[in-house]
């Protein structure tokens, strides 16, 4: 489990080493070809003062435990509730791109509430859980998934369509993991898909997005641009990439170049190879979160580390992905490689969930 831990530190590390060269590298080509004032430090900066505030919030985590976190999940959770209220609220809330997903001060976002409720609420459902007798009744179920239904639906409500179907993923995996009848959410499933279908359906932005998905050539000056700029960048790169720094999508072609998107100018600059080894880093960090999961010997242990495991993975899967032109554009972060706040505390905090369940087992191991 040791050999687990020093893996899940090493990738995160070259991970984010690797980010913040590409994002410097991509913002300073933006700030010199616009000839803005904007320092070409500022956005790295602030990619390392969100690490940062990220390994405090982890440090807390790790110091108090894992057990703590799923005990006082419920009261987070009111809390983040709470939140998501607020981004509604004038002068509190902030709009950005016709959604309303951030909290700001005197117009500084400063955090999206919802990234915490992707941990908070699978946290919550363990807790539950581990309330319940065996085997988990069925009224008891139906009114659980009720409660969890209220944050779910003020992110749908922001909208934020992404991060409501990834937290609907997450406790998907965890009936499974858990071994809840298939019988009590595959039909409440089936009707919140076909309500989220039908609702999404409605939506103009949704409607326009799987349009520029299949056809994305019929609407390169607007929503098709960027994906249509990432396969150029992606493919230019072809073997080994035109260099590092050297790439020209960066320069003002390719927007959100530093954040949802650093995938195509990393693929632009490395090229396939170094496309191989972002993907092996990956693989690497799934790899010995699966570890640590399966090494646990309490089940509430084994639930947490396995979900946020499954958390990190499937948000790099999407991203890589929807940059690849294989998913719909989405706005997606990639754990710690591209810029990102909220998102990259969250990450951090779930690599020192793992790496206190690895800790503990550890331990509890040597003891006998």
């Amino acid at each position: 489990m040791a050999r687990a831990a020093i893996l899940l530190i090493i990738t995160a590390q070259l991970l984010f080493s690797i980010g913040l060269l590409m994002i410097f590298n991509t913002t300073a080509a933006e700030i010199i070809d616009r000839s803005l004032e904007t320092s070409t430090h500022t956005a790295l900066l602030k990619q390392i003062g969100y690490g940062l505030v990220g390994i405090a919030a982890g440090l807390v985590v790790y110091r108090l435990g894992y057990e703590k976190l799923i005990r006082y999940s419920y009261p987070l959770l009111i809390c983040a509730c709470l939140l998501l209220v607020l981004v509604f609220v004038p002068g509190i809330g902030m709009k950005i791109n016709g959604a309303h997903r951030w909290l700001g001060i005197a117009g500084i976002p400063i955090g999206q509430p919802s990234e915490g409720v992707k941990v908070l609420l699978p946290a919550a459902f363990i807790y539950w859980l581990s309330k319940q007798n065996q085997p988990v009744a069925w009224k008891p179920f139906l009114k659980m998934l009720a409660l969890f239904s209220l944050p779910i639906a003020l992110i749908l409500f922001e909208p934020d369509n992404g991060t409501a179907s990834i937290i609907c993923t997450l406790l998907i995996v965890l009936f499974f993991l858990a071994r809840i009848r298939l019988l009590y959410w595959a039909l409440p499933l089936l009707c919140l898909l076909l309500l989220g279908v039908g609702a999404a359906s409605q939506m103009p932005h949704v409607r326009s997005r799987l349009a520029v998905y299949l056809h994305p050539e019929l609407d390169l000056r607007g929503k098709g641009h960027q994906p249509h700029q990432a396969k150029i960048a992606a493919g230019s790169g072809k073997l080994v990439g035109r260099g590092l720094g050297e790439s020209l999508q960066k320069l003002n072609y390719l927007p959100e170049a530093r954040s949802d998107y650093i995938a195509a100018i990393y693929a632009e600059e490395t090229g396939f190879v170094g496309i191989l080894l972002l993907i092996a880093l990956y693989m690497g960090m799934a790899s010995a979160g699966l570890l640590i999961a399966l090494s646990a010997q309490r089940k509430d242990a084994f639930l947490l580390a396995a979900i946020v495991t499954f958390l990190i993975a499937i948000q790099a899967f999407l991203n890589l992905g929807i940059v690849s032109g294989l998913l719909p554009s989405k706005g997606m972060t990639l754990p710690f490689f591209s810029q990102g706040g909220s998102s990259l505390m969250v990450n951090v905090v779930c690599l020192f969930i793992l790496l206190d369940i690895s800790r503990k087992e550890v331990n509890s191991c040597a003891r006998y």
